[in-house]
C-alpha cells in the first residue's frame, strides 16, 4: 500500500538547496495586480466554493480542501510574508498545489465574486518549481519538453515512422488513407498528445481515416506536434510558453489556416487560452485560429462530410464525460451533445453535466506524476465514480487522454462496469466509408 507522506519526503529530499527568496519576490512581483490583490482581499468565506469542489466532496468535506482555504494557505501567505517562507511552507504548498487541486476552475463558476483560485494555485505552482519543489515524474516529462519539443522525448525520425506505419495499417480496411508529415498550405496542423505514438498509436490511425474520409486538406507537424503542455501544469512558465511558441511557429511556418487539437483538454485549454499570454501576446490571441477536435466532429457530422450507418450506433447506455478543458474551459458542452445523437441511441447524462460537471480527478498534472499518486487520484475521483454509477451507463465517451486513463482506473477502483471510448474510435466504426476510400474488391 502506498504512504502518500512517505512518496512525499521522497520528492522533498531530492531538494536540499536553500530557499530563494529574491526568486520568489520576482514570481510575486510579476503577479501583483489589481486582480489577485481584490481576489486575496474579497474572499468573504461564504462556502459556496468548498460545496463546488470534488477534492472537498471526495473527502468527508474537510474544511481544508475548499479552494478558499488552499488559496489563503498557499499564495496568500506567500504575499503576507512578501516571500520569506520556508522549507516547511514549501512543503505544505507542494501538497496543496499538486495534490489537492487540479485547476479544473469549478469552484469559479460558483464563487459569488468569481475568484479564480486555478490561477492562483498556478502561481503557487510556479513559486514552488522556482525552489525545486516540484512532482519528480511530472518534471521530468517536463524537461522533455525543453530538449526535444515533446514531453515524451520522441525523436522525429520515430514520429514519422509512426505516421506511415499507422496509415499503412488502415490500408488493410480503407484505401487511399495517408498520415502527410509537414504537408504545406493545408487547412488544419493537426496536433497530438505524446501518448499517442506511444502509447495509442491507433488514435492517429483514426485521425487519419476519418480526416480522409471527409476529404480535409491537412498534417503534422514534424516538430510542434505536443500540444498537451506538461510545463504549464509542472509550473515551469517560461518552458510553457516556448511550448506553445513551437506548436505556433510551426504552423505559421507551414502556412497552415489553423491548428487542430487532438481529443485532449489540456491542450486545447493551453493552445487557445492561456498559451498566447504565456508565450507573449498581450491581446491573448493566438496567432492561428485553433480547433478542437470535438468541435470539428460535431461540424463533420452535422454538415454529412462524415455519416454514421444508422445500424452501428450504439444501443447500450452511453454517458458523456465533459472534460474540465474542452467543456467548463473551452466552451463546448453543447456541441459535444450534439454529436451523441449520431452516435448513440440511448444517452444518459451525468447530473451535474456540461461546464457544471466534476473534474475526473486526474487532471491539473497529477496523471503524470506516475503511479505512486494513483491513491491520491482515486480518493477523489470518487465523486465522478459516482456520477458514472448512477447513470448506468455502461459505456463512457471522453474526448481527452486524461479523463479516458482516469476513468478507466475509477471503473477498476470502483467496479463501474463501463467502456471508455474517445469519439474518433466511436466515429471510425460507426461511420459509413466513403466510395473513394472503399477498397477494390477482385472478381
Amino acid at each position: 500500500m502506498v504512504n502518500i507522506k512517505e512518496v512525499l519526503e521522497e520528492e522533498f529530499e531530492r531538494n536540499k538547496s536553500p530557499v530563494n527568496q529574491d526568486a520568489i519576490r520576482k514570481i510575486l512581483d510579476a503577479n501583483d495586480g489589481a486582480r489577485i490583490r481584490t481576489w486575496l482581499a474579497i474572499c468573504s468565506r461564504c462556502g459556496l466554493c468548498a460545496e463546488s469542489c470534488f477534492v472537498y466532496l471526495a473527502n468527508e468535506r474537510n474544511p481544508k480542501l475548499s479552494p478558499a482555504y488552499k488559496f489563503k494557505q498557499t499564495l496568500g501567505e506567500m504575499y503576507r510574508l512578501k516571500g520569506k517562507i520556508s522549507r516547511a511552507f514549501l512543503k505544505k504548498s507542494y501538497e496543496i498545489s499538486w495534490l489537492q487541486c487540479t485547476m479544473c476552475k469549478r469552484c469559479a463558476i460558483f464563487c459569488p465574486f468569481g475568484i479564480d483560485v486555478a490561477t492562483m494555485i498556478s502561481i503557487s505552482r510556479n513559486v514552488c518549481h522556482s525552489q525545486g519543489f516540484k512532482p519528480h515524474s511530472l518534471s521530468e516529462f517536463s524537461e522533455n519538453c525543453r530538449k526535444t519539443g515533446n514531453h515524451m522525448a520522441i525523436p522525429e525520425e520515430e514520429l514519422i515512422d509512426t505516421c506511415e506505419w499507422m496509415a499503412e495499417e488502415a490500408e488493410d480496411d480503407y484505401q487511399g488513407v495517408e498520415i502527410p508529415v509537414d504537408k504545406p498550405n493545408v487547412k488544419f496542423m493537426y496536433t497530438i498528445n505524446p501518448r499517442e505514438p506511444v502509447y495509442y498509436p491507433q488514435d492517429i490511425s483514426y485521425a487519419g481515416i476519418i480526416l480522409c474520409a471527409a476529404g480535409e486538406s491537412w498534417t503534422i507537424p514534424s516538430f510542434g506536434w505536443d500540444c498537451t503542455n506538461l510545463p504549464m501544469f509542472c509550473g515551469d512558465r517560461d518552458l510553457a510558453g516556448q511550448q506553445v511558441q513551437n506548436v505556433y511557429e510551426k504552423a505559421l511556418e507551414l502556412g497552415a489556416e489553423k491548428i487542430l487539437i487532438t481529443e485532449c483538454g489540456h491542450a486545447y485549454r493551453s493552445m487557445a487560452f492561456e498559451g498566447p499570454y504565456m508565450a507573449g501576446y498581450a491581446d491573448g490571441k493566438p496567432p492561428v485560429e485553433i480547433v478542437h477536435f470535438v468541435r470539428l466532429m460535431y461540424e463533420y457530422l452535422r454538415d454529412g462530410r462524415i455519416k454514421i450507418d444508422p445500424h452501428k450506433k450504439i444501443k447500450e447506455p452511453v454517458t458523456y464525460q465533459d472534460p474540465c478543458n474542452v467543456s467548463r474551459n473551452g466552451g463546448l458542452w453543447e456541441e459535444a451533445r450534439q454529436i451523441i445523437p449520431y452516435l448513440a441511441e440511448d444517452f444518459r447524462d451525468m447530473s451535474p453535466n456540461r461546464d457544471h460537471n466534476h473534474c475526473c480527478g486526474g487532471g491539473g498534472g497529477i496523471m503524470p506524476m506516475g503511479p505512486k499518486y494513483k491513491p491520491v487520484r482515486m480518493a477523489s475521483g470518487r465523486v465522478k465514480a459516482e456520477q458514472i454509477k448512477a447513470t448506468g451507463a455502461k459505456i463512457v465517451i471522453a474526448p481527452c487522454h486524461n479523463c479516458f486513463d482516469q476513468i478507466h482506473d475509477l471503473g477498476e477502483e470502483y467496479d463501474l462496469g463501463v467502456t471508455v471510448l474517445s469519439l474518433k474510435e466511436i466515429i471510425v466504426e460507426a461511420m459509413i466509408i466513403p466510395d473513394h476510400m472503399k477498397l477494390e474488391v477482385e472478381i
